[in-house]
């Protein structure tokens, strides 16, 4: 189980590397957790933001669109600690030092901010 984990981190590093010819880095942001802070990769791939957790390649904002209001939105982002079949609508936005996040899925609606590293 352990190479497995291995092999699959490998995989997904290629592939971003692979298709990073359309990848514009916006940074990296601590999310703090439950187990502690996770680093979180903030990247603009073909004019959809995706923010992918760094030590499991957990993506959590999956090709999020710009809107008119300068704010990141889609129907396809994912929370740690729900289900992983769950998506739910949200937004993102940023300041110089943050990112903040708001979604909901089924009326219950969360948020968060993260601190650029």
């Amino acid at each position: 189980m352990k190479y497995m984990k291995q092999i699959t981190l490998a995989v997904l590093a290629a592939i971003m590397i692979a298709g990073s010819a359309n990848a514009q880095m916006v940074g990296n942001y601590t999310r703090n957790s439950d187990d502690g802070p996770q680093t979180i990769v903030v990247q603009i791939i073909d004019d959809k933001l995706f923010c992918t957790r760094e030590s499991d390649g957990f993506e959590m904002c999956h090709g999020l669109v710009l809107s008119d209001d300068a704010r990141w939105r889609g129907r396809t982002m994912k929370h740690p600690d729900m289900p992983r079949f769950m998506t739910f609508n949200g937004t993102a936005s940023f300041s110089e030092t943050q990112m903040n996040l708001r979604g909901c899925a089924m009326g219950i609606c969360d948020a968060e901010t993260w601190d650029k590293q």
